[in-house]
């Protein structure tokens, strides 16, 4: 695969997105219902702002993620994708390596610095989000004396998002992807591959936001649900016949404050890959205000 231009990226960027706002996700914000005192119209503003910053070739990964989250706070005022950016910032700059986005994304993880991690955890203690709390080692108030690929490794095994830095990406590369292609190729409309495409990540392991905010026995409860909707999801002939089903989920989680924002996050991640590997096809690229 060649180099993808700034151009590319920033445009596959917006289109993960607004792919993943107009699938119906269970607790999460979409077009179908806002929720958590957040609304869709945040969202696509923060992908717009943040998608030049990401898809700045000129910056290092930390760089990228700090002006990213600067661009949202000073547009929406509150952190609405800090888990986005993290996530899409080495694989923007992956694709803009060229070759197999997989290798290259190895190959932009391994040259992280301690400079990276400075400017990351600059960019985390700005979008201040919920539920963050305090670390003894390597805490991200504290200025960092290791790289960020280091730093992702010793958070591992309490945040998803660390998680896929320390294992290239394996859940969004293995998984996510996979099952957004399997769900294109049923031929069923975008939203409801990348809703079963969140489902996947819901129903694979407890999604860390709602494990750091609620604890493990709520969070455990939440993937036991998803693994039941994950599975009458793939067996309907029409998946637009969970619609309601799904809905009902949603309100649920919502009332709770339960929102699987994690599982958002690796969903647009997947969607992102998905756009910038060998099928490169930018699906889900109008505006939602178009349809």
């Amino acid at each position: 695969m060649n180099a993808a231009s700034a151009e590319t990226v920033a445009a596959a960027f917006v289109a993960a997105c607004r792919a993943e706002l107009d699938a119906l996700k269970p607790g999460n914000v979409h077009v179908h219902a806002a929720g958590h005192g957040m609304e869709v119209d945040d969202f696509l503003l923060s992908a717009e702002v943040s998608a030049g910053p990401i898809a700045d070739p000129r910056l290092g990964i930390g760089a990228r993620i700090l002006a990213a989250v600067a661009a949202t706070r000073a547009a929406c005022g509150q952190n609405t994708n800090l888990g986005i950016l993290l996530l899409g910032a080495p694989l923007a700059a992956a694709a803009q390596v060229g070759g197999d986005l997989a290798a290259s994304l190895v190959g932009v993880l391994a040259s992280l610095t301690v400079e990276d991690a400075s400017l990351a955890y600059r960019a985390i203690r700005l979008a201040s989000p919920a539920g963050l709390g305090r670390t003894d080692r390597h805490d991200v108030a504290e200025e960092p004396a290791i790289t960020l690929l280091e730093a992702m490794r010793t958070a591992a095994a309490r945040d998803r998002i660390a998680w896929q830095y320390a294992n290239a990406y394996a859940d969004v590369l293995e998984l996510g992807v996979p099952r957004l292609r399997r769900c294109r190729a049923r031929g069923w409309p975008e939203p409801w591959a990348v809703t079963s495409t969140y489902l996947a990540f819901l129903a694979a392991f407890p999604d860390s936001h709602i494990l750091r905010k609620h604890g493990p026995a709520a969070a455990e409860e939440v993937r036991a649900t998803a693994v039941r909707l994950d599975a009458a999801l793939l067996a309907a002939d029409d998946p637009a016949a969970l619609h309601e089903t799904l809905l009902e989920a949603d309100r649920r989680l919502k009332a709770a404050g339960l929102n699987p924002g994690t599982s958002a996050d690796l969903t647009v991640a997947s969607h992102l890959a998905t756009g910038l590997g060998s099928d490169a096809r930018l699906i889900g690229d109008k505006s939602i205000t178009e349809r």
